[in-house]
């Protein structure tokens, strides 16, 4: 796909690999529209605008979606499902409202935020998903047994929808990246980078490379991990 003059919505875009992707998404000519909780500081761009949205409430993603339309014109090419949010610890002592935090965010907003997009998708029989996932949909890990569980959820949810949507001229990509420095889970990002952590605008260049694949070509799954290890 083309990018320049595409329209793309981004969830989570406050900070993190969200910010990023609509970095590099306006860096390829698209328009942008920023749904989150808070608006993301220094991205002042003509073709970006920020609409409030939490994606667990899907009367709110509605009328972000309605509000994008209004704004931006009717046509839509591009989701990022990339809101999310990771709380870790063992099963016996987790929290139930911690639990329903993540998959009320991880999988129930990215349900919703897919629903809204698709009339408009199938209309125009063009469109790209991006799921953001996490290696953790690929391998349980101890005190991440909750967060696994909602990110399986988002890698079965993302293969299910690419077949579905497929005749539709609908492309999916579920993204898995491994350790990247962003403020996740309420860790704090070094002055210097880690080399043995990816960067946000990594994984948005991936993003990227996925959507600008050929018309003919869907990638269906990208892993990624850091090319050097501890």
């Amino acid at each position: 796909m083309d990018l320049t003059g595409k329209v793309a919505i981004v969830t989570g875009v406050s900070s993190g690999i969200g910010r990023a992707t609509a970095a590099a998404l306006l860096a390829c000519g698209a328009a942008v529209a920023g749904w989150g909780r808070t608006a993301p500081e220094g991205l002042d761009h003509d073709r970006f605008q920020f609409f409030a949205c939490d994606v667990r409430d899907e009367h709110a993603v509605a009328e972000a979606f309605t509000n994008t339309q209004r704004e931006l014109g009717l046509e839509i090419h591009v989701l990022v499902n990339n809101a999310g949010v990771g709380i870790f610890g063992p099963i016996d002592g987790f929290k139930s409202e911690d639990w329903h935090a993540m998959f009320d965010t991880n999988v129930n907003g990215l349900f919703y935020c897919t629903r809204a997009v698709l009339p408009q998708f199938k209309k125009q029989h063009e469109g790209h998903i991006i799921n953001v996932a996490s290696l953790a949909a690929t391998a349980g890990t101890a005190s991440l047994a909750g967060y696994c569980a909602t990110k399986y959820a988002v890698r079965g949810f993302s293969d299910a929808l690419f077949k579905e949507l497929r005749p539709d001229g609908i492309k999916v990509t579920c993204v898995m990246p491994g350790s990247v420095e962003t403020n996740f889970n309420g860790a704090t990002p070094g002055a210097a980078p880690d080399p043995h952590k990816m960067q946000p605008e990594d994984i948005a260049a991936a993003i990227v490379h996925a959507l600008e694949a050929p018309q003919a070509t869907m990638i269906s799954e990208i892993q990624m991990r850091p090319a050097q290890v501890k």
